[in-house]
This record gives C-alpha cells, structure tokens and sequence, in this order.
C-alpha cells in the first residue's frame, strides 16, 4: 500500500502524460499480442519498487476494453510477494503504444511502448512521462545481450542515465 501512494504521489507530482523529447511509441502495436507475463530486466530507480525482486507486470483485458495491470516482485526484507492492481488505456489509438496508466483513480502517467519486438513480442522498451522512468521488458527473465545493448543505446541517445540502470533479479 505505502508503494502505490508514493506512485500516485509522484503521479501527481509530474504531470505525467507527455514522454521525453525525442521518443515516440511504437505503430502497428498490437494489444491481443501485448497481453500475458513480461519480466522486469531493468530499470531506473523509484521508491515503488525499491528493494523488489523477481518483479513481473501482468496484462489482461478488462471488461471497460482497457487492460488490467498487476505488478508483482519479492520483497525480501518482508519475505512477502507486494502487487499493485492498476488500469490502462490508449491514448490516442490502439495501433499506437502510447497508453495511460493508473494505480488509483483518476490520476494516470504515461506508458510509452518506444521499441518492440513486432515478430515476436518478446522484449519492450519502456518509457514514461519523462527520462527518470525506464523498463527493459521481456517474456523470460533473461534477455539476449543484443537486445539489452540496443536498449541502452536506445536510452542513451533519449536523454536516459542508463548508468543508473538496475538489473532486476529473477533468481
């Protein structure tokens, strides 16, 4: 619970539905492919998922036609699972990845979909309103060492401290 209100603390705080210059979502996304299990790699650093491991985010549609998210990771200093439930929707339209996001009421932050595998769908590259939120997703906890190269190279010509980047534990 105290994760989720720094989250819509700094939901609040931002502003939270542009995305930083230069980075533009991804066309041709394709939500029925998007939905399941992604696997966080990496990350920037935020109190809401500080000190977590093995942390996934969960797609599923919702009966609205958003998309339902639970987030999940370990804590091991409670020994416990933490989730947070939240919901999504397109911004502008639903061949474009470029959605809001929202953990608690009407306060949404963007989720910008700028790199993905369209064959496959087995990595993303996140972004939200700006450079001090990023995510390296993929569908197993491991990632070939291309991709991740590609997405800190990717990050880095955004604006990203990808120095600052956290590899997620899934072991």
């Amino acid at each position: 619970m105290m994760r989720q209100t720094i989250f819509i603390l700094l939901v609040l705080l931002t502003g939270c539905m542009g995305m930083p210059a230069g980075v533009t979502p991804v066309t041709g996304f394709e939500l029925e492919r998007y939905l399941g299990t992604w696997y966080e790699i990496a990350r920037l650093d935020h109190s809401f998922e500080r000190g977590l491991s093995r942390i996934t985010a969960t797609y599923s549609m919702r009966e609205d036609g958003g998309m339902r998210v639970l987030n999940r990771g370990w804590s091991k200093a409670d020994q416990a699972w933490e989730e947070a439930e939240g919901k999504a929707y397109f911004v502008e339209d639903e061949d474009t990845g470029y959605l809001k996001v929202s953990f608690f009421g009407p306060f949404y932050g963007s989720y910008v979909v700028f790199e993905l595998d369209k064959t496959d769908y087995n990595y993303a590259f996140i972004s939200g309103p700006d450079t001090s939120y990023l995510w390296l997703l993929s569908r197993t906890p491991d990632i070939d060492p291309g991709v991740r190269e590609r997405f800190e190279t990717l990050a880095s010509q955004y604006g990203f401290d990808t120095a600052a980047l956290i590899d997620v534990s899934h072991r």
